[in-house]
Formats: C-alpha cells, sequence, structure tokens
C-alpha cells in the first residue's frame, strides 16, 4: 500500500498537553441517571475523573517489566517458525502456533478465523546471483515473493532495461530473448552521514503539539499517490512484455531506506520489488523469475554496461508453489468478561502476524504480535478478571492490504462496499470510494482495537485518530506512565496498518506513538528485518503499556466515547466547491452562447 503509506499520512497534528485535557473534562455536564439515559455508553456524557486502579497499574508494571516471556515468544516466532508470507506454509504454522500458545497461557475459544481466499501460497527456497564474466563476484539477491524457479541454473547476458510508459516498449522489443533484464535505473546512494537508529527527543515530542496549518503534507502525498498510480498501471504490461520477450530472468534494484539506511547489503522485498499488481493471485501469476539485489551489487553490473563492458551472470531461483487457491487466516482468543452487564462488550488488541521474507519479520510486525501475546499472557498471569471481553486477533494479509483485518471486521462488524464503476474498478481497492457503512450488531459492541505495528520502538504516547472525546481519558490513563516515557497524545490520523479496518465501520481503533529506532531505516521489510533488531527493554515496555490501556478500557464504566459514524458515500459532496458563490459569474451554458 504506497510501500503501505507507512506513517501517517495525514498532516493533521495536534498533541495536547494533559492539563487542558484534564480542565476539559471537568467541565463536561454530569451523565443523566440511568433510567434517563438509554442510548449507548460511548454515547452518554463521560465522567471527568477515570477511575484508576493504581495497584493494578504497579501489578502489570512488575510482571511486564520484572517477569517478562516476550522474547521467548520473540525468538520462537522468528528464529523457529522464520518469515510468515500469507498463504504460505510458515504462515499456517504461526496461526497453529499462536493459537496453541495463548490457549496454553490460558485464554479461551482460541481458534482461526478464515477471512476468505487469499491466493496462492509460496516460499523461497534458495536463491543465488553471482557475475561469471568480465569478473567473478557473489551478490546479494534473493527471490521477490511469488517469483516462479528457475528451474536450475541459468546463465546469461545482462541487458539493463528502463520503461517509464509505453512508448518504451519499443525500444526493447525483440532485444531480450535468452537476456538477464536489469529492470530500472540506478538510483543515488547517499552516504550515511546520521544515525540509522533514531528516538524521540524531547523536542520533537514537544513540536508535535504544534498544530500544521498548511497542507504541505497532503500535496506531498498527492504526489506520490500519483506516482504510484503510474506504476501501478504499468508494472502488469511491463511483467507480459518481458514474458512475451522470452527474457530469462529479471533484477530488481533494492530501493533505499530513511537516511540511506538502504545500503552496506540490506535489501528491500515486499510489494514494490515485486513483478505485478497482484502477483499472488493465478490468473496473475509472474512468469518470469525476479530477484532484488543489494544496490552496490546492482551498481556494478549497471555501470559496466552503462560502459558497454558484456556482463555474464549466472542465478538460481528455487521457489515452491503450495496452491493457487490458499485461504487467510486470523488467530482469534479470549478472556471472558465477568461483569453481568459488561460482559458481551469487547476490548480488542493485535497486531498483524505476517510479514516478507527477506529476514524473518522481527520488527515488522512478529513485534506487534508478541507483544499482544505478552499482553494475554500479562493479564492471565494476575488472573485479571475484566469487566469486558478482552479479545486478541493476530491477523494475516496486512502486508498485501489489511486483507484480514478488514475481512475480520466486515464478517463481525460492517462493511462499506467499494464502487465498481470502470474508473473505481481500475484502481487498487483501498482507493477506491464506497458505497454507505452498514453496520453489524456486533459494531455497538467493541470499546476500542489497540494495535502496535511500528517496530520495537517504546511507546511513546497515542494517535487519538481525530478522536479528540478520548483525549481527555487517556490523559488520565498515561498520567502514571511519564516515568515509562509516554506523555504524549496526537490528534493525528495516522494510517498503513490494521486500526483503519476498525476506523472505517466507526470503531475507536487507534496506534501508539513509538520511537522509530532503525525500523524506517533498514528493518522495515528488509533483509535485516530479524530478531538482532528487536529491543527487549522497548519491548517489555510496550507490554506493558499497552496491558494497562486494554484493562483500563476492559474496566471502566463505560465504553469509550466515538467519532461520528462515518459517511463515505457524501465525501465527494462534502468536499465539492460551493455553489453560486460568485455573483458575477456567468454560467457555463451562457458563456457558450
Amino acid at each position: 500500500m504506497l510501500n503501505r503509506c507507512r506513517r501517517p499520512l495525514s498532516a493533521l497534528l495536534l498533541v495536547i498537553a494533559i492539563p487542558t485535557f484534564a480542565a476539559y473534562a471537568a467541565d463536561k455536564a454530569k451523565p443523566k441517571p440511568a433510567a434517563e439515559n438509554t442510548a449507548p455508553s460511548y454515547e452518554q456524557p463521560q465522567p471527568a475523573t477515570e477511575n484508576l486502579d493504581l495497584n493494578m497499574y504497579q501489578r502489570i508494571r512488575e510482571e511486564g517489566l520484572l517477569h517478562s516471556h516476550i522474547m521467548e515468544y520473540a525468538s520462537a516466532l522468528t528464529d523457529d517458525i522464520g518469515p510468515r508470507l500469507t498463504g504460505s506454509p510458515n504462515m499456517a504454522k504461526a496461526n497453529a502456533w499462536t493459537r496453541d500458545q495463548l490457549t496454553a497461557m490460558g485464554c479461551v475459544n482460541a481458534h482461526l478465523e478464515d477471512w476468505g481466499e487469499f491466493g496462492m501460497g509460496w516460499q523461497q527456497l534458495n536463491t543465488w546471483v553471482r557475475m561469471t564474466s568480465p569478473d567473478t563476484a557473489v551478490f546479494i539477491a534473493q527471490a521477490t515473493p511469488w517469483s516462479p524457479s528457475t528451474n536450475g541454473t541459468v546463465s546469461g547476458e545482462a541487458v539493463s532495461v528502463n520503461i517509464e510508459n509505453e512508448k518504451d516498449f519499443d525500444k526493447y522489443r525483440g532485444k531480450l530473448a535468452g537476456k538477464i533484464v536489469l529492470l530500472g535505473e540506478m538510483r543515488e546512494v547517499p552516504p550515511v552521514d546520521k544515525a540509522l537508529f533514531e528516538r524521540y527527543s524531547d523536542k520533537e515530542l514537544e513540536d508535535l503539539a504544534e498544530f500544521p496549518v498548511t497542507n504541505r503534507a497532503e500535496a506531498d502525498f498527492q504526489a506520490r499517490l500519483q506516482r504510484y498510480l503510474q506504476r501501478y498501471q504499468l508494472v502488469d504490461k511491463i511483467a507480459q512484455f518481458l514474458t512475451d520477450e522470452k527474457a530469462l530472468a529479471v533484477i530488481r534494484p533494492s530501493r533505499d531506506g530513511k537516511t540511506g539506511g538502504g545500503s552496506g547489503g540490506t535489501i528491500f522485498d515486499d510489494n514494490g520489488a515485486a513483478l505485478g499488481r497482484q502477483p499472488y493471485l493465478a490468473d496473475h501469476k509472474v512468469k518470469v523469475p525476479v530477484v532484488v539485489m543489494a544496490i552496490e551489487s546492482y551498481g556494478r553490473v549497471y555501470r559496466l554496461l552503462e560502459a558497454h563492458v558484456p556482463v555474464t551472470l549466472e542465478m538460481d531461483v528455487e521457489t515452491k508453489f503450495t496452491g493457487d487457491h490458499e485461504h487467510g487466516f486470523d488467530t482469534v482468543a479470549e478472556i471472558p468478561g465477568t461483569d453481568p452487564k459488561l460482559k458481551d462488550e469487547l476490548v480488542m488488541v493485535g497486531g498483524h502476524l505476517d510479514s516478507w521474507i527477506a529476514g524473518t519479520g522481527a520488527t515488522d510486525n512478529g513485534a506487534g504480535s508478541i507483544v499482544a501475546m505478552e499482553v494475554m499472557r500479562i493479564l492471565k498471569a494476575l488472573n485479571v478478571q475484566p469487566r469486558r471481553t478482552i479479545r486478541i486477533a493476530l491477523w494475516s494479509g496486512e502486508e498485501e492490504g489489511l486483507f484480514g483485518s478488514r475481512g475480520y471486521v466486515k464478517q463481525h462488524f460492517g462493511y462499506a462496499a467499494p464502487l465498481n464503476t470502470p474508473d473505481q474498478a481500475a484502481l487498487p481497492e483501498f482507493l477506491r470510494k464506497t458505497g454507505p457503512l452498514e453496520t453489524k450488531p456486533e459494531q455497538k459492541l467493541v470499546s476500542a482495537y489497540f494495535n502496535v505495528d511500528n517496530g520495537s520502538g517504546k511507546i511513546r504516547g497515542v494517535y487519538l485518530q481525530e478522536n479528540a472525546a478520548v483525549a481527555p481519558i487517556f490523559a488520565q490513563w498515561i498520567a502514571p506512565l511519564k516515568d515509562l516515557g509516554v506523555t504524549t497524545l496526537s490528534m493525528r490520523n495516522t494510517g498503513g496498518t490494521d486500526h483503519l479496518s476498525f476506523d472505517a465501520v466507526g470503531i475507536p481503533g487507534f496506534q501508539f506513538i513509538q520511537d522509530s529506532l532503525d525500523y524506517e531505516s533498514r528493518t522495515h521489510h528488509s533483509n535485516q528485518d530479524v530478531y538482532e533488531r528487536l529491543q527487549p527493554g522497548d519491548l517489555k515496555q510496550i507490554a506493558t503499556v499497552e496491558a494497562i490501556f486494554v484493562y483500563d478500557a476492559a474496566m471502566r464504566d463505560q465504553m469509550l466515547p466515538r467519532k461520528p459514524l462515518p459517511h463515505p458515500e457524501l465525501r465527494d459532496q462534502q468536499n465539492a466547491p460551493l455553489p453560486n458563490l460568485f455573483p458575477g459569474a456567468v454560467p457555463p451554458t451562457e458563456e457558450k452562447k
């Protein structure tokens, strides 16, 4: 999704100081007596003061920080099971393992939920690429997801190809048979003159309090979106062209990371490297083997070809398809609620369990998955008896378009169907306009969904997802957590991960503000996304903080307040220019006369 458009798309940002929230809460009207107020509790006036159980805060802190098992979960998931591409055998192993671990810790109703057909199952068995002429060299490369095999070692002359528009096809027609194609120009490789590992400074967190009034971020996003759509429309044609021209194999250059992190042998192997819009679907199957190569390796061959030096490459791509119609599954389990009046209501916690394949999916998003598991373990270890039911959900299909969480939300809570007009059908589904939202009865039973998917950096606050009513509540929740570094509340509408599926149907969904560490610079979707990039102390803090949020939400009298129900079918109307604004304007029909 726009390389997941990762963090965040909206320019609207507001961080409100805790005293402001407290003053706002104190000014709110007192709740009406229960007999007079039959509205859902999330629509009722919220109490000015939260009834916090600070003794439970301390117990959760002790269990989460001093008796953590999170790195054990991390090693079992990333070292033993490994990368977890949706539809793959490893994804099935991870689903079964998480279900069994949740059962073992005492959760109930642990099961796998089928969200529908995904596409082809696939795994990489072995990939290597080397140069045999004019010199010998071993290169760093991996197969792109859903690449076919070379069916043994192949050798061929390298040729450089750059296709930016449909006119470029004619340059290469009849010239690629039996060739190994370097697809794309060599990019700049900037020096790594800044730290790849970063934490928020106090000043940066303070700067989040400034409300930007320009639309620069939105303009930047629109420019990126247009570039993405241009590539989106062309990529399937490129794949078919290379197949028709009988190219032997394709090599793509690895993209860069933040602050030049995409160098030094790091490769990013994701939906941006794969050749095709939906290469996981059997009827969109890529028919030529494709690898992504470290930029230094790619650059050597590229420069030789630019200097008209013939280059011969040898490669072997060994991959395995395990079915054309694999289904996707989410892992779900619960700690049952105990309050007779509230036990049917839900507080949900989760993260996506799937990953890409170059590393072992440790920071993206093994971290979020093991944190959610540790949250449940902490609460079970303390024998917490929540008033509301606490439900964990570990999603698959997130990397391809939030498929697991969207499918779950559609089955349980609601759905706004995308439009199928010709102009909309040509777009990726996440960009298509939709009809009106249709909700299900369960939609009214979810107080909140809490998500972690920004790597293994410790929590510094919460994105409120433009839900102003929840701000004074969370301000009180985080006040006792200041010593753990949790200080910031942002009205920012952050995107790119599974809380969006809940937000889209009117359920409060929250993503935490985290220290970025080296997530955006070198681990996100890369061969460096491995256990060693996880930070144990940070993960303990994340699990502790999220467990407290889940506990608070499960124990308070009322559900968390909601934003107004979305009306996506009205967006064009709401954004349309005001009619009849200029008294001197001539109607277009009269202008033509």
